[in-house]
């Protein structure tokens, strides 16, 4: 697959936004060993305007590289796969185009809620495998809950803002 320069610059950036929102605002829970960030709200965001190649790149180099970054390393390589399905998922199922200009649409709340929903399995599931014990990951399931619909919330906000300041104009004529 071939990219041209400015799809690689965009698709870097994207991955830097995941990354650093990651990072910026991290609380860390307990019973996770982990953190609730803004970083989901990023991957639906990214997903969801500029489709699943993009939001699967951004969602698991950049949740990825955040996990490194920030001393989970041992999460990472779950992160990476968890992430980028996640954004996968969400861009293949969202309906945001160009022909198809509403940020608020039936399928795009789908998909961001099915993107959640896969965010919990998949912790569940990496935790279970890290702890050796799915009976202890499944306490990490609510918060993983609150961590993801905290995001799904944000993502609301920010897509409809940036959806009434005509952000997609900028975005459909990458």
């Amino acid at each position: 697959m071939k990219m041209s320069t400015k799809e690689l610059c965009i698709q870097g950036l994207l991955v830097a936004l995941v990354t650093v929102s990651t990072m910026l605002f991290q609380i860390p829970v307990s019973a996770t060993q982990g953190y609730i960030h803004l970083g989901d709200s990023m991957i639906l965001l990214i997903s969801v305007f500029f489709g699943a190649k993009y939001g699967m790149v951004a969602g698991g180099v950049g949740s990825g590289l955040a996990d490194i970054l920030s001393g989970y390393a041992h999460w990472a390589p779950f992160t990476f796969i968890i992430k980028a399905i996640m954004g996968y998922l969400i861009g293949r199922v969202a309906s945001f185009s160009e022909k198809n200009q509403k940020f608020f649409t039936m399928r795009n709340m789908l998909a961001s809620f099915l993107g959640v929903i896969w965010m919990v399995f998949g912790y569940f599931i990496g935790g279970g495998i890290l702890k050796s014990s799915f009976a202890v990951a499944a306490v990490s399931i609510p918060e993983n809950l609150v961590q993801g619909f905290a995001g799904l919330a944000i993502f609301l906000v920010v897509g409809i803002a940036f959806h009434r300041a005509k952000i997609y104009k900028f975005v459909l004529s990458r």
